[in-house]
């Protein structure tokens, strides 16, 4: 099993996981001033992204940049790794490839705990991700467990990157917010990305 196996039923069931729903968890986090280079670079590629269609070009053309920008924005003192394998426990099936992970290690050649944040592209359906998000949630939170260096909660995304849905990991309780954030406001997106981080 990898983590794209994973749906939100088997969540539930393999690892013992609370999955609640709740409106507007992250709706009241401050939207974060960006660069204009970012501006710049959305409005050039965000066309070309849609125009593709695919779950690659929205990777390279959308998100690459805003999760640069976040990187910029905490003068690298933060990892940014994409397209990584990330095999934590095979026998739990929790194996396979992160489209993007976020620690708060500033290591860059080697993923070091603390992993805070786990990214999922999609094409078009943010529904079809959820389950193989919260797989690599639970993957951090064990990886981080392992390496000795847990942290209290852990985030995921699963965006096309016109939309973005968010998810925290406490415990063993899942908080999806019901609430979808747009890429037309990408002030309050990286707002969001950066309260996950707090060095």
């Amino acid at each position: 099993m990898s983590y794209s196996q994973f749906s939100l039923e088997t969540i539930e069931t393999t690892f013992g996981i609370t999955i609640q729903e709740s409106v507007g968890i992250f709706a009241d986090i401050p939207s974060l001033e960006y660069s204009s280079f970012l501006a710049q670079t959305l409005k050039k590629y965000i066309p070309l992204a849609l125009a593709i269609g695919t779950e690659k070009s929205r990777s390279e053309l959308i998100l690459t940049p805003i999760l640069f920008e976040l990187k910029e924005q905490f003068q690298n003192k933060i990892s940014l790794f994409s397209g990584r394998e990330f095999n934590v426990s095979p026998e739990k099936g929790l194996t396979g490839f992160c489209d993007y992970l976020i620690s708060k290690s500033p290591e860059q050649i080697i993923i070091k705990a603390p992993v805070v944040t786990l990214v999922e592209a999609k094409n078009d359906n943010i529904q079809s991700g959820l389950g193989q998000c919260i797989a690599e949630m639970i993957a951090a939170q064990l990886f981080n467990q392992q390496k000795g260096n847990e942290i209290e909660t852990i985030y995921g995304t699963v965006t096309t990157g016109t939309n973005w849905k968010f998810m925290r990991l406490t415990g063993q309780i899942i908080e999806i917010d019901l609430n979808e954030y747009f890429l037309s406001d990408v002030g309050n997106i990286l707002g969001i990305l950066s309260s996950f981080i707090k060095l």
